[in-house]
């Protein structure tokens, strides 16, 4: 069974790769490390760092260095973070562990989530019915966004040829995402959230207006809803069924349901290009969550086109886990890899117990592998934790 931790490079650097191996492998149990590759802003509590007990991450920057030869003529272009520049390549560093003898590495890659490149490039972001912009998100339809993410993939899986890339977000956010002080004084509804999150950028109107989707008959239908949710003095839920029956939900609105039905195809096929341009040797996963259909994902067919996913079972019980693992199962088939995210973080997980039940029913439901959450975030007693869940794993 493949047991990862989830992990930055400043926190290995700060640790020390002896000590990441020591805790990792042999005191929580784990097999492989997977260091986030390309990432995004934050302000993370850092309880174990000797140096520092917070960090804040630059924004949009890759953790690895870019073959130039590459991204030439390329509209847009990574920016590799200072830290690998003063600090090293941890990537490399643990890829030539692997290659002795170590731990299994993965990428976790950060994929369309990168606010600096939005700002920087705001033809290429999401926008809401208003033609507001969304800089945090790059629409999986602008052909120039998903060139940067795939060549990036590319990038990533010929140089350092990792075991795996987990992709997060190479779809639509969501609205609502804790952007720096971000204010929502009306009290957004989920569903208002996605209702905002849907994407009406000249690149999705391109795309669907070629295949005949009624772009502006769904547009109408969106800002009449979000419109009217601006305007009650208190949130009332439109669709009782959100989000259980998916775009369902919405089928007496003919163009809007027709427009949703379509949304999932520029993240498959951006999926599909990625694992086409990526070397053979690394393993293409999706990191998704429960109703990753709000995000434009159709599990079932992005599994057609890559290795798998790995679904976080975030805030959720141990049948609802269980649950998650079969249907995800179900839907990936035997063939295809399939994970399930964890994060040990208190009062989510309360203990030891807790987050070992979990992991047993992720296993119970199909699950191939878990990625726990997240390294440097957590305080070191709690590798305990995870050490007891894997033990009960292997019993």
């Amino acid at each position: 069974m493949r047991l990862a931790m989830w992990t930055y490079s400043w926190d290995i650097q700060d640790q020390g790769l002896d000590r990441l191996t020591v805790e990792l492998r042999d005191r929580a149990g784990l097999n492989n490390v997977s260091l986030a590759t390309s990432y995004h802003a934050g302000h993370f509590l850092q309880p174990r760092s000797p140096g520092r007990k917070s960090y804040f991450p630059e924004d949009g920057t890759v953790y690895y260095r870019p073959q130039a030869k590459l991204w030439e003529q390329k509209r847009i272009q990574p920016l590799m973070a200072r830290n690998v520049a003063a600090r090293g390549d941890m990537l490399d560093t643990l890829i030539r562990a692997r290659d002795e003898g170590g731990m299994s590495v993965s990428c976790w890659t950060v994929c369309l989530h990168n606010t600096r490149l939005g700002l920087l490039h705001p033809g290429d972001v999401t926008r809401n019915a208003f033609g507001d912009p969304n800089p945090f998100n790059l629409c999986p339809s602008s052909p120039a966004a998903r060139d940067y993410v795939a060549t990036m993939v590319r990038d990533i899986t010929s140089r350092y040829k990792p075991d795996m890339v987990e992709l997060e977000s190479p779809n639509f956010m969501g609205f609502l995402h804790g952007f720096h002080h971000e204010k929502d004084g009306v009290g957004l509804t989920p569903e208002d959230d996605f209702l905002f999150s849907l994407c009406f950028c000249d690149h999705c109107r391109t795309a669907t207006m070629r295949v005949g989707i009624n772009i502006d008959g769904a547009r109408k239908v969106v800002r009449k809803f979000l419109a009217e949710a601006c305007e009650r003095a208190v949130p009332e839920v439109q669709f009782a069924d959100f989000p259980e029956k998916g775009i369902s939900a919405f089928r007496d609105y003919p163009d809007l349901y027709a427009f949703l039905a379509w949304r999932t195809e520029p993240v498959t096929s951006l999926v599909r290009e990625i694992r086409e341009q990526a070397d053979e040797a690394s393993k293409i996963v999706l990191i998704d969550l429960k109703d990753g259909w709000i995000g434009g994902v159709d599990l079932a067919a992005v599994g057609k086109v890559c290795d798998g996913a790995i679904l976080c079972g975030y805030d959720m019980e141990v049948d609802d886990i269980a649950a998650l693992m079969r249907n995800g199962r179900d839907i990936l088939g035997p063939d295809k890899y399939l994970g399930v995210g964890f994060r040990v973080f208190y009062p989510e997980m309360r203990g030891a117990d807790d987050l070992a039940l979990r992991a047993e029913a992720a296993r119970a439901g199909g699950a191939d592998g878990i990625n726990f959450y997240n390294y440097g975030l957590i305080p070191k007693a709690r590798l305990d934790w995870v050490r007891k869940a894997v033990t009960r794993l292997r019993a």
